[in-house]
């Protein structure tokens, strides 16, 4: 009925349990469940945007983090902490 993974079981759950329900009921409605874990585009333009924004912000993040570290080992050293 589905794979290995918890992500696509829940789903499969939900619906073999509610169409039960509604069938215990007399229905003749029945309730139908998908899962899709990640946003998808289908548009390549949104896809480049995308990734042109997080490149941007892994390149700021990359430049802001050996400064940081360089600080914290120089208080550390006028301090006498090690």
């Amino acid at each position: 009925m589905c794979s290995a993974e918890p992500i696509n079981c829940f789903p499969m759950l939900v619906n073999i349990l509610s169409n039960t329900f509604l069938r215990l009921f007399n229905s003749t409605a029945r309730i139908r469940v998908w899962s899709e874990p990640f946003y998808s585009t289908q548009s390549p333009e949104i896809k480049s945007d995308i990734f042109f924004i997080c490149l941007s912000y892994m390149l700021t993040l990359a430049a802001g983090l050996p400064p940081h570290f360089a600080v914290s080992s120089m208080e550390d050293y006028k301090v006498k902490s090690m």
